[in-house]
């Protein structure tokens, strides 16, 4: 794989999401808006973070294999995507317990994914405050102690964990 330089890097995640992701919808906004609000909130973690964020959801929620993701974008990237896709179970519940085992489990380079987690959960969180859906934000505060006891690594993205523990208190 050739290695692209940093900033083209961000650019051609952030086409390949859109392009996989078509016309999918983030409630009432076009899928764009949650990517972006994911990549900006990872910013500050440098611009491999800002590539996992764009890709976060592609293997997830596309016909996009985590094989595509590697050929793309390397590695490291895909080994965050995969962290990131929620393993399948019958209900969520499944689902976030086998995905919280996976991040509990994780460590060196690989815990850029954790912040783009926690990055993720902020966004969606924000989110469900803006447009007042007060039946998701409720999961969230439900699954708050299990994702942390996961997700969290102290000194990782603190400033993260405090606005999202505020939010959801």
């Amino acid at each position: 794989m050739t290695t692209i330089p940093p900033r083209r890097a961000i650019d051609a995640a952030r086409a390949f999401a859109m392009a996989a992701h078509g016309d999918q919808r983030y409630g009432s906004h076009p899928y764009v808006v949650h990517l972006e609000a994911v990549a900006a909130i990872a910013a500050p973690f440098g611009e491999t973070a800002q590539v996992v964020a764009y890709l976060h959801d592609t293997v997830e929620d596309t016909a996009v294999s985590l094989d595509e993701v590697h050929a793309q974008f390397g590695e490291l990237v895909a080994g965050c995507v995969a962290l990131l896709t929620d393993v399948p179970g019958e209900t969520r519940q499944i689902r976030k317990a086998m995905t919280y085992a996976k991040l509990a489990a994780v460590d060196g380079e690989l815990e850029l994914a954790l912040v783009v987690k926690v990055a993720d959960r902020l966004a969606n969180v924000r989110a469900c405050v803006a447009d007042a859906h007060e039946r998701l934000l409720r999961v969230y505060a439900g699954e708050h102690a299990a994702f942390k006891s996961a997700a969290y690594r102290s000194g990782l993205c603190d400033a993260l964990w405090a606005e999202l523990d505020t939010l959801l208190s």
